[in-house]
């Protein structure tokens, strides 16, 4: 049985829908575009700050298709579902493959506040000094334009590191983050971007950049709606859950991407949950309709909403 809190409607009515005219202009001129993508970046805003949506959820969820992205930019092969088992397959001491250390990044960036400090944790292959260089307002161009800004970090990355997008996409995130105040990254650059878009310079890249931001801005709005949906249901059971833990494995529900019995039961987790009970939890939200079964496999099962 699945249970709607009262609520939900409420919570979904809050969620403003995309005006066609963002999505069904054709604009070409560099200034037209420019003029979607604030409208766009204006939309957005306004669905961050809306009541209900679960931030760290949208997030983590955001840093999977930005790690796909990533990934098939690289030329590897691996989907979603082969980025979890990256990470939660992982025996304890054992380093991620490829694959898995590009959805670790994006993990940590999405995790915590912005800062060099997390921005570190989360690229360390590049000393903190450096970041904090290529975020100095002083030398980025457009100063009253957030997408120049981001343009002028993809550019100064990529001429310093070529091969690495990631790095690139996720402090052109950071700063399009600082530009509007958000606390958080939201990961769109990357899922945005044609594969061509990224060896392009200029008002060619300003350009890319600006459409990258409609289409994803596009494309995270039912994303939020599932989420703030999925998210409401699982709160409306969380009460009628006996187990010991639950309501810090439900929080972990609500703000990570994928959850293994292995990570409720860990000591980290802090739920208290036995593996056993931990497996019993996961399979109890299954019943109640508020979680899923990730991997359709019977043994090593990754669990979300």
């Amino acid at each position: 049985m699945t249970y709607v809190p009262a609520n939900l409607h409420d919570a979904l009515e809050t969620l403003p829908q995309m005006p066609s005219w963002i999505t069904q202009a054709r604009p070409e001129s560099l200034t037209d575009v420019a003029f979607m993508s604030g409208a766009a970046l204006s939309h957005l805003h306004h669905i961050l700050n809306c009541s209900g949506v679960p931030l760290a959820l949208l997030r983590a969820r955001l840093a999977l298709q930005a790690a796909e992205a990533c990934v098939a930019l690289s030329g590897r092969s691996e989907r979603g579902s082969e980025l979890r088992d990256e990470l939660h397959l992982l025996r304890p001491g054992d380093q991620p493959g490829p694959a898995g250390a590009t959805l670790l990044c994006w993990q940590r960036a999405v995790a915590r506040p912005v800062s060099v400090g997390t921005l570190a944790k989360a690229l360390p292959q590049i000393p903190g000094e450096e970041i904090g260089d290529f975020l100095d307002t002083e030398h980025l161009s457009g100063q009253g334009d957030p997408i120049a800004r981001v343009a002028t970090v993809l550019e100064r990355v990529l001429i310093s590191y070529p091969q690495d997008e990631v790095m690139a996409a996720i402090l052109a995130d950071t700063v399009l983050a600082q530009a509007f105040g958000w606390d958080h990254i939201v990961p769109l650059l990357s899922v945005g971007l044609k594969p061509g878009d990224w060896r392009k310079r200029g008002d060619d890249l300003r350009l890319a950049c600006h459409r990258a931001v409609v289409s994803s801005v596009y494309e995270l709005l039912p994303l939020a709606v599932d989420l703030t949906r999925r998210a409401a249901r699982l709160q409306a059971v969380a009460p009628k859950l006996r187990a010991k833990g639950a309501g810090t494995a439900v929080q972990m529900f609500l703000t990570h991407d994928a959850v293994t019995p292995a990570k409720l039961s860990a000591p980290a987790g802090g739920t208290g949950l036995s593996d056993r009970g931990a497996r019993r939890f996961c399979e109890r939200l299954v019943e109640l309709g508020v979680a899923c079964e990730l991997t359709g496999r019977d043994t090593f099962r990754i669990y979300g909403i």
